[in-house]
């Protein structure tokens, strides 16, 4: 299988190379740096900075990951646009692309994230649960998987990732809370009472790779463990396993202050499980916050 990715560099992308290059497939990374790509993702995958220097090659899958980080820094609005350009427009030159392609592929697989759902308080929220309300976050992720989804009219199978909160020893979120947790810094967020979706790495290259092989796969899927847990119980158990306290709480007013609109997404929660994944027989090999964190410790 002939599969393109966008976003391939990045966390989750150097991962599925590594797991598809392993399956015998043949992958192509698009990047504004190609000439990164081989060193990043594997020897055997090449990088294009633009999709024509594919030619009438056949592509069977697309995987669009590609997206800046949204936590990195406060939503400027120069911000704002980076992001919304890095994963709508970046979507709709894919789409344009494809469009003007006699081949076209069988499937489109596209990033989002559970904060499609805005914060949701106390609901738990199925992939049939509305958004509860629409911020920034939320408006990104809805245009981004409505731009996905266009893909649909071009006869092209379209699934959408609604990723959480990704642990991985090699970067990610839980790379920046490193530092003030090992100090001893570490502790709540607010109140401590937001739900986290989580996801061990593991499991998120498992179930896109398991969605991938699935010719019955579409729509959206909740990529995160069974058992979201409260900020609090994941401050107390990464200060456990780090064998620090977990004692210094970041107040509400301190983060809204210094992060402006961003301090939302970090104040806020989703109590997101995976049902579709769970009924399509996906099996997750990390469903206790604990044992993921364990198994990550050593290297992180």
């Amino acid at each position: 299988m002939h599969i393109l990715l966008t976003g391939g560099t990045g966390l989750i992308g150097r991962q599925l190379c590594r797991q598809w290059m392993s399956q015998g497939h043949r992958l192509t990374v698009w990047s504004r740096k190609p000439e990164k790509v081989t060193k990043i993702c594997g020897a055997q995958v090449r990088g294009v900075a633009r999709l024509e220097d594919l030619g009438d090659a056949p592509v069977d899958a697309i995987v669009n990951l590609a997206g800046a980080p949204i936590a990195d820094r406060p939503w400027t609005h120069k911000r704002k646009a980076l992001l919304w350009s890095s994963r709508i427009t970046l979507t709709e030159t894919l789409l344009t692309w494809l469009e003007n392609r006699e081949q076209k592929p069988q499937v489109f697989i596209s990033g989002s994230a559970v904060g499609w759902y805005g914060d949701g308080g106390e609901r738990e929220l199925t992939e049939d649960s509305p958004p509860v309300n629409e911020d920034f976050a939320s408006q990104l992720c809805i245009a981004w998987e409505e731009t996905a989804q266009r893909a649909e009219a071009l006869g092209i199978r379209v699934i959408l990732i609604r990723t959480g909160l990704v642990l991985s020893a090699e970067g990610g979120f839980l790379s920046r809370l490193l530092l003030p947790f090992k100090l001893g810094l570490g502790g709540p967020i607010g109140n401590g009472r937001q739900w986290m979706p989580w996801i061990h790495i593991n499991d998120q290259i498992a179930l896109i790779d398991f969605l991938l092989h699935r010719n019955d796969a579409s729509g959206p899927y909740n990529a995160c463990a069974p058992k979201p847990v409260r900020n609090r119980e994941f401050a107390k158990t990464l200060a456990s396993v780090l064998h620090r306290p977990a004692f210094m709480p970041m107040p509400a007013l301190a983060l809204k202050v210094g992060l402006g609109e961003l301090s939302l997404l970090l104040l806020g929660g989703q109590r997101a499980t995976p049902e579709r994944l769970l009924q399509a027989g996906f099996t997750f090999q990390f469903t206790d916050l604990r044992a993921a964190l364990d198994d990550l410790s050593s290297r992180l």
